[in-house]
């Protein structure tokens, strides 16, 4: 009888004890939303991609890594991929429509020369209206399904201290219209590393071209030698 009372009180005990299958589902759901990433507390940036030769141990001048939390370092990387993809854009952009290519299909004109890309905007409104009403729409749109699938609710913000949802892995917005994401972490954190470090080269190559202009007014690849000056600013209107 006292046998039977023990095993049917060990029975119940179990019943109310966690599932070794539920907390390994439970890892392996967090492992995939984080695409395979763990924390390290001894590890550069905790262990995020981005490290590589001739520096592997990460390059960081300034500390910044070094003092952050694991909080604080995601709202960094998070920081670093988003202007990253911005610089890529703009660094394309800015190419694009000067000399020789002169793709600007807004000035109603792909043949038209309208000089240095940071003097484009200058006529935007005039050439086209409704342009910066759709840009506005465009990146708040954006910006709220980023919002909306990584940051916490502005209350439980201000509540915690923390911006970032838990299990949100830093510029993992959801956005892969070709399925180029890798499904394995290890190919993942190397196609991160590429994106990080040709993000970084964009940043540094979009602030060395605006100065550039900024100086003598010349489409960069004029400045460069490459491709002959039609159009000087400086004097002319376009």
């Amino acid at each position: 009888m006292k046998l039977a009372l023990a095993a049917s009180l060990l029975a119940s005990a179990a019943a109310f004890a966690p599932s070794k299958n539920g907390q390994t589902n439970l890892q392996l759901d967090s492992a995939k939303s984080m695409n395979g990433w763990s924390p390290d507390d001894n590890a550069f940036a905790y262990g995020l991609p981005g490290a590589i030769d001739p520096i592997p141990e990460g390059f960081d001048p300034l500390g910044f890594a070094q003092s952050a939390s694991l909080e604080k370092m995601k709202e960094y990387r998070e920081a670093e991929l988003q202007h990253g993809r911005v610089a890529m854009l703009a660094t394309v952009g800015m190419l694009v429509t000067e000399q020789p290519l002169k793709f600007h299909p807004l000035f109603g004109s792909a043949a038209r020369d309208i000089g240095p890309s940071i003097r484009h905007l200058d006529v935007v409104r005039t050439a086209a209206p409704f342009f910066f009403e759709i840009l506005a729409i465009t990146i708040g749109t954006l910006e709220l399904n980023r919002a909306l699938r990584g940051w916490r609710a502005p209350s439980n913000a201000m509540d915690s201290g923390k911006f970032l949802n838990p299990d949100y892995y830093p510029g993992d917005v959801g956005f892969d219209p070709f399925g180029l994401k890798p499904t394995d972490p290890a190919e993942f954190a190397e196609m991160q590393t590429k994106e990080l470090q040709n993000g970084r080269l964009a940043m540094l190559g979009a602030a060395g071209i605006v100065a550039q202009e900024l100086v003598n007014e010349k489409e960069i690849l004029v400045n460069l030698g490459m491709v002959a000056d039609h159009v000087d600013t400086v004097t002319s209107q376009f």
